[in-house]
């Protein structure tokens, strides 16, 4: 999936328990692309915690809902450094 010019990208594993459908909010951000990978080679984190990556930072937590807020917070870490 890719949504918006991607000036900030999420990138999450199909086999994490973070999936793309958790971050639709975030991706209506025109400027946020979200992408999936069959694996990012990060290997074991999938199955441990919820984890993305936003432009190359891992973000991780130990629920989804938690991770979700750490993704959002970067990611306007992130488009506040473009500003």
């Amino acid at each position: 999936m890719n949504e918006g010019i991607g000036l900030v990208t999420i990138e999450v594993c199909d086999y994490g328990s973070l999936t793309v459908e958790h971050l639709k909010k975030i991706a209506r951000h025109p400027e946020v692309a979200v992408m999936n990978y069959d694996c990012l080679n990060i290997c074991g984190m999938c199955s441990l915690k919820p984890f993305a990556i936003v432009n190359g930072r891992r973000v991780f937590a130990n629920t989804i809902e938690e991770c979700l807020e750490k993704v959002e917070r970067t990611v306007n870490e992130e488009l506040s450094a473009l500003q």
